[in-house]
């Protein structure tokens, strides 16, 4: 039987990776069932790729439209492929073929690849940390976590009324909580040292 798994990291990825177009893929190329999810690659440990891990048996082949669908660890997808073929399990990687990690070459070529697409989800991080940090710099109401309920604007207006209001006054004035308010004038304190 031939099994196919396709696989994107959020539901919003589109291109050529989007679920839509690997299964179409897959089909063409002859899955008779074919496995779905949407769960990251930077590990192995997905839950409908462990299902179909369950599923599979000798004599049957995995077939995956690229590499990135299938990993994006070079350490975790190496001891997958060894796994499955140790199995009996033929691993066709459309964009790359019958995966044969029995030999020196094949074997080399497979840790190459699985390199780059583990470099590629490095850089992407990398990117997505520059990107953030950036956004950081450039807008004062940002945070690298959750947002702020209140802008920067409206944390110092409240600030600025505590001059001469109390607590419960400002709350009333401007809908921000006690507590919210007391945790801003000890954030103001430590900030100015």
């Amino acid at each position: 039987m031939i099994y196919g798994y396709a696989r994107i990291s959020t539901k919003t990825q589109e291109d050529n990776t989007s679920l839509k177009n690997q299964i179409e893929i897959l089909n063409q190329n002859g899955c008779t069932k074919i496995y779905q999810e949407i769960y990251t690659g930077a590990t192995m440990n997905r839950p409908v790729f462990n299902k179909l891990l369950q599923e599979i048996q000798k004599g049957d082949t995995l077939m995956v439209t690229k590499l990135d669908r299938f990993t994006r660890s070079t350490q975790e997808g190496i001891e997958a492929i060894k796994v499955l073929t140790n199995k009996g399990i033929k691993v066709n990687i459309l964009n790359m073929g019958i995966v044969d990690i029995s030999n020196p070459m094949g074997n080399m070529m497979f840790t190459i690849l699985t390199a780059f697409a583990e470099y590629e989800r490095n850089c992407i991080n990398e990117r997505t940390r520059e990107g953030k940090q950036i956004k950081m710099i450039n807008d004062p109401d940002s945070t690298m976590g959750r947002p702020k309920k209140y802008k920067k604007s409206q944390r110092e207006n409240a600030l600025k009324l505590l001059e001469e209001h109390s607590y419960n006054q400002v709350a009333d004035m401007t809908g921000i909580s006690r507590r919210t308010l007391i945790r801003y004038k000890q954030e103001q304190r430590l900030s100015k040292g």
